[in-house]
């Protein structure tokens, strides 16, 4: 069974739910900007999203060269709450509702998500989902001094013995496929900078689990999709930490 334990001090400081879609031909930005009417009142602030990609292309011969460029433009919106804390996207390849720390629970995310997508439907008129996601961002304050990570996660890099053992940064990016949930999962750590005032490390776990298959849009079969992807980020956040990391959660 996987655990579901809830902490009053959780180390999520972002969740993300995140859905890919085909739109129709018709669907442009200045029909996914009517968004906003339907949720002003909750989401006041309304911001173009921009979206770049960059080539780089080499030449051998007859004399080697290097040329770079890039392409991109507006490709949907962000609309925040009041408060500031939650944002939803709407952009003319999916949609995606994310939520800042304080988090509260799974099925506030997910309710709140649903709402918001039946509006999106509504005015973009996706023709198929093909991907679903979902990712969390944990941020672990580690009181110093600590003797290893070790005593607070159990996924860590690892020094060869003969080498000093200090490490000043780091960063792992894992890839796990998970047969069972049809899903992948890609894991990555890494640390910031000492939290010199409070004299803490803070160790970034981000776990995102996603999805790649068609759905129909209105097919409760996507958030069937999504509770087996909550439950495999759940297994490996909870398999991950050990009993000392989940005192600093309480």
């Amino acid at each position: 069974m996987v655990e579901t334990t809830r902490f009053p001090n959780a180390p999520i400081t972002e969740a993300l739910l995140d859905i890919r879609v085909t739109l129709p031909a018709q669907t442009d930005l200045a029909k996914l900007a009517t968004f906003h009417d339907a949720i002003k009142q909750k989401y006041p602030s309304k911001q173009e999203r921009l979206a770049w990609r960059g080539h780089v292309e080499i030449k051998a011969s007859p004399v080697p060269e290097v040329s770079q460029s890039a392409t991109g433009g507006p490709d949907g919106y962000l609309f925040t709450s009041v408060d500031g804390r939650q944002v939803v996207q709407a952009r003319l390849d999916g949609f995606t509702f994310s939520r800042l720390k304080p988090y509260d629970k799974w099925t506030t995310l997910r309710d709140e998500a649903q709402e918001l997508w039946q509006h999106y439907v509504r005015i973009a008129s996706p023709e198929m989902v093909t991907r679903v996601a979902l990712r969390y961002i944990n941020r672990i304050e580690i009181p110093l001094p600590m003797r290893d990570f070790k005593d607070y996660i159990l996924t860590t890099p690892e020094i060869a013995p003969d080498l000093p053992q200090g490490l000043g940064s780091f960063f792992m990016r894992l890839v796990i496929p998970d047969p069972k949930a049809q899903a992948v999962a890609i894991v990555t750590e890494t640390m910031e900078p000492i939290d010199e005032s409070r004299n803490r490390l803070p160790l970034i776990v981000d776990i995102d689990v996603f999805r790649i298959a068609s759905f129909n849009v209105q097919d409760n079969a996507m958030w069937e999709a999504f509770e087996y992807l909550h439950d495999l980020k759940n297994d490996i956040f909870f398999k991950s930490i050990t009993p000392k990391a989940k005192e600093l959660f309480q």
